[in-house]
């Protein structure tokens, strides 16, 4: 049947501002579970066991009471939003569910799919970033539109698609929830983000604690083969503010040497320690 209705009305937070709170005509019916197909826009590949468990419970118990979005598609029909609803369906052994059809591109169909899942913290930082970054090859999209049209801050946006760039290995990490995406934005364009990726998960590092492992990391790095007395004195002062113990490096011309520290107390040693075990 077709029934004069507003889209805003119970079709999810965040579908709202994208539809607009206007009148559309809109196709309203059950439809068989088989004649529907996933989103191939659908930038969410992993979904919640637990979660998902508990969504197929309850559509047993009261079946579903939110209808699935879907666009005609040949002789199918493909979801727009609701793909956990469908999903769960099917768990439940249902083989009917409701659907709501509308006209949509498959910009639009993208559209809803990024905005339904990140508008709900439905993505893992991965996934967000590549349905960005999705808009942004194949429609055109620059940064600043994704910004404005997720409502989040241009910073955010560049932040995530950061992500992309690091190691593969790493990447995997983010997507198992080894790594947050705090700790992904720091190690970003260093050369041994994988190790430093390892390290954080092997000592549980919190993302201060992962700051300034790069940052002594890149101070190490800096002063590798900078070895005159003044960029030495300059590398001492730094490691006794990041202490606060006294630092002295003997810098032999074979390049080898010693590095010592110079405590008052004991409060001094454990605190040298405790700087040591967190970051290595």
């Amino acid at each position: 049947m077709t029934d004069t209705v507003k889209l805003k009305k119970g079709l999810g937070r965040g579908l709202s501002s994208l539809i607009g709170d206007v009148s559309k005509k809109i196709k309203s019916n059950k439809v068989s579970i088989s004649s529907i197909v996933r989103n191939r826009y659908q930038p969410r590949k992993n979904f919640n066991k637990e979660q998902m468990e508990e969504l197929t419970n309850s559509i047993k118990e009261r079946g579903i009471i939110q209808p699935i979005i879907v666009r005609q598609n040949s002789d199918k029909y493909e979801i727009v939003a609701g793909e956990r609803r469908w999903q769960a369906a099917q768990n439940a052994g249902l083989h009917e569910v409701p659907i709501v059809e509308i006209e949509a591109d498959d910009l639009k169909s993208l559209e809803f799919a990024i905005v339904e899942n990140v508008q709900r913290d439905d993505l893992n930082p991965v996934e967000e970033a590549n349905g960005y970054k999705r808009l942004i090859d194949e429609f055109q999209y620059d940064q600043d539109k994704v910004a404005k049209f997720i409502g989040k801050s241009r910073a955010h946006i560049t932040n995530c698609l950061r992500l992309l760039t690091l190691p593969a290995e790493v990447i995997k990490m983010i997507e198992e929830k080894k790594l947050s995406q705090g700790h992904g934005k720091i190690i970003v364009g260093l050369e041994n983000s994988f190790q430093i990726a390892k390290k954080i998960v092997e000592k549980k590092l919190s993302v201060r604690q992962t700051e300034n492992l790069v940052r002594i990391y890149k101070s190490s790095k800096k002063f590798k083969i900078i070895t005159n007395d003044s960029n030495i004195k300059s590398l001492e002062n730094g490691l006794q503010e990041k202490t606060g113990i006294k630092v002295k490096i003997h810098h032999k011309k074979n390049n080898k040497g010693i590095l010592s520290f110079e405590y008052n107390n004991t409060d001094q040693l454990d605190r040298l320690v405790m700087v040591i075990k967190a970051n290595y």
